[in-house]
């Protein structure tokens, strides 16, 4: 199954994040790919069965559709999330929410910026506000250490701090909110 390390951070402001990130791509040790692309994402989450961790969610970004299955720790800093995902076509909303009930929606616009082997997200969520994301993607000789690391130095160039991160995701800050 594959991992990564992840960390979510409220920020304040976007566009100055984002600029800290291009700023690495004048240094050597840093690939940057600066061509960011904007996605429009809807995430349906939907039940487990009983006893079952993690989550399983529906992400639609135009015409495509992936079904996600995610397990990771609920807790702020960089942590290990081990997930797998799969095409699926439209008529697969309605079996879902009629085999295992929908229990929450999200919806983003994503900035993405690829940093070496780190997706980095700069989302703005509808309802929650706008924050930023790294997805570590971790290779089979890569301990969770070595993602954390590559996570840190990240978090230290673009000013996040640990006081920035956000231990839950946004389906669950959503929920809370109501």
């Amino acid at each position: 199954m594959p991992r990564n390390v992840e960390i979510k951070a409220r920020v304040e402001d976007l566009e100055i994040v984002r600029q800290r990130i291009l700023a690495l791509k004048s240094n050597a040790i840093y690939d940057v790919r600066p061509d960011s692309m904007v996605i429009k994402q809807e995430d349906s989450f939907f039940n487990l069965p009983t006893g079952k961790c993690g989550k399983l969610k529906l992400r639609k970004m135009g015409q495509v559709q992936e079904l996600i299955y995610y397990d990771r720790e609920e807790s702020s800093g960089p942590k290990l999330s081990s997930y797998s995902k799969c095409e699926v076509n439209e008529n697969i909303e309605k079996v879902l929410t009629n085999a295992l009930g929908r229990w929450g929606i999200v919806k983003k616009e994503r900035k993405l910026i690829m940093v070496g082997q780190t997706r980095v997200h700069f989302d703005s969520v509808d309802g929650l506000g706008d924050f930023v994301e790294l997805e570590v993607v971790l290779n089979d000789s890569q301990t969770v250490e070595d993602g954390q690391s590559i996570a840190k130095d990240l978090m230290s160039h673009m000013g996040i701090e640990e006081k920035d991160l956000i231990s839950v995701s946004y389906v669950n800050m959503l929920i809370k909110n109501k």
